[in-house]
């Protein structure tokens, strides 16, 4: 009912308009009360108050000032912005992971890990969790026994690493291994058909 009461003001005579007009001025033109007096207001449909309030409760759309995402302008800033706090298990994986294949390579070669493992709960090749691709038996060669060994919370390098791990979690920054799927060092056969996509600090990235 909101909705025919709205196409019918809105396809009403140009008198209408000017009668509104008019009864602020004070200067309504004759023709135009004649115009007005052809609609018999017991004829409108009535706007139930549940649709009235729906229609006051229309968001403003010119309004982007709920848009807070964070810009950064390098990979570092993205990082140094992440506490080291692994809240979760599938960052505590994800950072494992980053820890084990990766501490020492540069940040774009931690990222880069991380988007591997990323990319793979995504193809639908392997499993749909990060846990469950870091743990897939004969992928990961520091696993043992169907799990991460532990790392101590205090080190350098799994702080990096936990953060790293945020940054790719929140795709707070593109990975230069776009859509690759392996990764491993100079010198090593991948040992399935593969396309090169980047090298980065000591290792390949394939898809």
């Amino acid at each position: 009912m909101a909705l025919s009461l709205a196409g019918l003001l809105a396809t009403s005579t140009p008198g209408l308009a000017t009668n509104v007009t008019g009864s602020v001025t004070g200067d309504a033109a004759p023709a135009t009360i004649m115009a007005t007096s052809a609609i018999n207001a017991a004829d409108l449909p009535l706007v139930p108050q549940s649709a009235r309030a729906t229609m006051s409760a229309l968001p403003d759309l010119t309004d982007d000032s709920s848009d807070d995402g964070e810009d950064f302008d390098s990979l570092a800033q993205a990082v140094a912005a992440q506490d080291d706090l692994a809240s979760s298990e599938e960052l505590r994986c994800l950072a494992g992971a980053i820890y084990f294949e990766a501490q020492g390579e540069p940040l774009a070669g931690q990222l880069a890990v991380a988007q591997v493992i990323l990319n793979r709960t995504k193809s639908g090749r392997f499993p749909s969790g990060v846990c469950d691709v870091i743990t897939q038996r004969g992928q990961f060669s520091f696993v043992r026994h169907g799990k991460i060994p532990s790392i101590s919370p205090s080190r350098s390098a799994y702080r990096t690493a936990v953060a790293v791990a945020k940054v790719a979690l929140a795709d707070a920054w593109d990975s230069q291994a776009g859509k690759a799927l392996f990764f491993n060092t100079p010198g090593n056969s991948p040992g399935v058909r593969v396309t090169k996509i980047a090298a980065i600090g000591n290792h390949i990235f394939y898809r």
